[in-house]
């Protein structure tokens, strides 16, 4: 089968959800015997870092990518925000990526087109005129849900307004566009019922994101460490961190002065970076975020919006940490509350939860324990790669 996958950003080194997601597709295709071609969108955000590629990736995905300016312009938000327009897909529209689509299309006849998100979108008509592939939108999130969960968490009053509006013009979008594929892969039942919701009449799938667990030697655990990882230019991880650091560490340092929190991910803000917050490291970009998982006892995620999997909840997992969160956070996670994720939803539950963990050691480590085997068990690539084949097949 031959695949040519659209990404909306470089798919590799994965140092994020979205490029760990995006790889494992890739990677599992491969494994499975698929041809996978790659052509990706690069941004000032997101450039294309070839000295950090394998050969060896580069040959087997015939890797190609198009720069697209993706900064904000006020006027073109304003001209946006007027005709009632998603600003936030209409950045997307590029005529070379058009162009570039177009010519590898022409040159190679595929089954499948898929769509990694929904910034894709707007080239479905031109996929359509020039290849008889079956288009896929693997759904990495509900992107109206993440824009109304910020807004709705948002106190500004006319920054809560424009974020309700780019939710509103997602939404509208995402409805209109809903049957223009062939079928839908999403990350959880959550956001394929969502999609039902929005009259969808194609063939849906749930596919998980899937990783193959690792084996980290030579790392000690340091006791008593909290930890949080992720993109921190992914706003709904910024929040979540602000309020942890705000309404959750200053009870929790007073009660278990012992506990250090340490904050990692890429795109640090410089306010983070520069805090002198007691008990609080902020180490910014990693070189190895298993390594780091693997030296760190347990992994918070206090996220309040957001839609999809967390990948790095994932990850965490599958290296045996323990993951404290909230319900937002553990949605797609077919968890059992207690037994191998603890959910948290109030400053007070957050401090609760791990205060158990540092109180009885065991216990923390069974749950994490049980989040491996879960892990192992319902998200392993080979099994949602299969998932995949099926759905093409179908």
């Amino acid at each position: 089968m031959k695949v040519l996958q659209l990404c909306n950003k470089p798919p590799y080194p994965p140092v994020d959800g979205g490029t760990l997601a995006m790889n494992c597709v890739t990677q599992g295709l491969l494994a499975e015997g698929c041809e996978v071609k790659v052509l990706t969108i690069e941004t000032d955000k997101h450039p294309l870092q070839k000295t950090l590629i394998p050969e060896s990736y580069m040959q087997q995905t015939k890797l190609e990518s198009v720069y697209i300016d993706l900064n904000i312009h006020l006027i073109d938000a304003l001209v946006a925000l007027l005709c009632g327009e998603s600003y936030h897909v209409k950045r997307y529209v590029s005529k070379d990526f058009e162009q570039k689509l177009i010519s590898i299309l022409k040159q190679d006849e595929y089954d499948i087109i898929q769509l990694e998100g929904l910034y894709l979108t707007p080239y479905v008509s031109t996929i359509r005129q020039h290849s008889k592939g079956r288009i896929v939108l693997r759904a990495h999130n509900v992107e109206n849900q993440i824009w109304r969960r910020i807004a709705h968490c948002t106190n500004n009053p006319l920054k809560r307004w424009y974020l309700k509006h780019l939710a509103l013009a997602l939404s509208a979008y995402e409805q209109e566009h809903v049957n223009d594929y062939d079928a839908l892969a999403c990350i959880t039942q959550n956001d394929a019922d969502a999609f039902r919701k929005m009259g969808c009449r194609k063939p849906i799938s749930v596919i998980p994101f899937g990783i193959t667990p690792e084996v980290i030697d030579n790392v000690t655990e340091e006791e008593n460490s909290l930890f949080h990882i992720g993109s921190m230019d992914w706003m709904p991880n910024q929040e979540g961190i602000d309020w942890f650091l705000e309404s959750v560490w200053p009870m929790l340092h007073k009660e278990i002065p012992e506990v250090r929190l340490y904050l990692a991910g890429r795109k640090m803000p410089e306010r983070l970076m520069k805090a002198q917050i007691e008990g609080v490291n902020v180490v910014g970009e990693v070189a190895d975020s298993a390594y780091f998982i693997g030296s760190k006892q347990i992994n918070i995620v206090p996220l309040l919006s957001g839609s999809g999997i967390r990948v790095k909840i994932i990850e965490a997992m599958s290296l045996g940490k323990t993951v404290v969160t909230t319900s937002i956070g553990a949605e797609g996670i077919n968890y059992t509350n207690g037994k191998d994720i603890l959910i948290a939803n109030t400053p007070e539950e957050f401090v609760a939860q791990i205060r158990r963990c540092v109180a009885d050691k065991d216990f923390c480590r069974q749950v994490g324990q049980n989040a491996y085997e879960l892990i192992v068990k319902e998200y392993g690539t080979q099994a949602l790669t299969k998932k995949f084949l099926a759905l093409y097949e179908q």
